[in-house]
This record gives C-alpha cells, sequence and structure tokens, in this order.
C-alpha cells in the first residue's frame, strides 16, 4: 500500500513541474507576439536580402491542401515568382515539389504561373521530391546540361537549408528569400504560429546536419 505522504509528495512535485512548464510556455508565448523575437530569426534563416535575377529561377513548393489546391506558402512562392519573372531577366522557371499522396504541389503552381501571365513554354516542373533534400537532387538532374545563372526563391524561413541542401547536391545557385514569416509577423496574432513554423524548420536544420544532408 502507498503511503499517503509519499503520494502527496508526488502530486506536489508533479504540480511544480507544471507550474514550471506552463510559466516557461508562457514567456515563451511574451517573447514570440510581444518582441522582434519572430522577424530576427527569420532574417537569420533567409540571410542576405537581396533580389538576384539571373537565367534560371528554381522555385520550391510549399504546403498543399489537397485536390490540386495550392497551401498558403505554396501560393506566396508563385505570388512572388510571378514578380521575379516580371522584373526579371529569367528564361526558364523550375517549379519543385511533389509528395503529396497523389497531388503534387509543382502542379497547381505552375498552372497560376500561367494564369498570371507566366508563358506555359518556359515553366518545367518536377513531382517526384516529397523533401527539401530531393528538391535539391531532382532539380540537379533536371538542370544537368542548362547553362546560365541559378536563382532559387522559397521562403525567408526556408531559406537556409534550402540553400545548403542545393550546395551539398553539387548545385550552385543564389538564394532570393521572400518575407513569408517576416509579413506575418506584423500581425501580432500571426506570430505565435509563425514562431512554432520557426522552431520546426530549426529542428529540421539540427536533422539534415546530422544527416549530412547541408
Amino acid at each position: 500500500m502507498i503511503d499517503v505522504t509519499i503520494w502527496f509528495r508526488w502530486f506536489c512535485n508533479g504540480l511544480r513541474l507544471l507550474e514550471a512548464a506552463l510559466a516557461g510556455l508562457g514567456l515563451l508565448f511574451v517573447l514570440a507576439t510581444a518582441t522582434p523575437l519572430v522577424p530576427w530569426w527569420a532574417s537569420i534563416l533567409a540571410g542576405p536580402w537581396q533580389d538576384p535575377s539571373g537565367d534560371v529561377l528554381i522555385v520550391l513548393g510549399g504546403s498543399i491542401l489537397g485536390n490540386g489546391v495550392m497551401g498558403q506558402s505554396s501560393y506566396w512562392r508563385a505570388v512572388y515568382t510571378v514578380q521575379a519573372w516580371r522584373h526579371g531577366t529569367f528564361r526558364h522557371i523550375v517549379v519543385s515539389g511533389g509528395g503529396y499522396g497523389n497531388d503534387s504541389v509543382a502542379e497547381p503552381m505552375r498552372d497560376f504561373l500561367e494564369c498570371r501571365g507566366v508563358p506555359a513554354d518556359v515553366i518545367e516542373i518536377e513531382i517526384r521530391s516529397d523533401s527539401t533534400r530531393e528538391n535539391a537532387i531532382y532539380v540537379k538532374e533536371l538542370l544537368r546540361g542548362v547553362p546560365g545563372r541559378k536563382v532559387l526563391l522559397t521562403s525567408d524561413y526556408h531559406m537556409f537549408r534550402a540553400r545548403h541542401a542545393f550546395e551539398k547536391a553539387g548545385l550552385e545557385v543564389q538564394p532570393r528569400p521572400f518575407p513569408d514569416v517576416r509579413k506575418r509577423a506584423a500581425r501580432w496574432s500571426d506570430r505565435w504560429p509563425a514562431f512554432l513554423e520557426l522552431v520546426a524548420e530549426t529542428i529540421k536544420i539540427g536533422y539534415y546536419y546530422s544527416r549530412g544532408w547541408i
């Protein structure tokens, strides 16, 4: 039979741990929503803010909702691809992203680009990849022998891992991040979800380092 005193001590210790955990979570919430932590963190992952032009624009797919509908990150990557096309010197666009069951994120992104005036004959899609590492591997295969300067476009928080994955795969790219998390951080109500996305991305970076993929 368990002594009541011992059980009560365990209960009190558990309450203290719960209080400490909730206090820590509250502190994180305050840091994420009431300080510049989120945009600062996103800027670190984005690297230098620049809009290089070139010959080939590589665009990485993000989320997909299913049934050929882009998620938020894919939508904004497509929007900034249209801007890059209109104001740059690109002659070829590669949209990379698959791996979502029967759906590939590259296909609705391609359709969006075409609807916004990008000529269909300059867009090529890669639909085999289901990770950033595979984006790099398959795009390198696709562009083997294709001359010209390659520019990589993706979200600010994703650029660090993406750029290093492409370099590890042996494809030199110029980074062209756009303010994804940084824009969301302008609204305090969106900062906590953005913070969680940064945490997840940082964990992925650590995993990629451990596997030697970046």
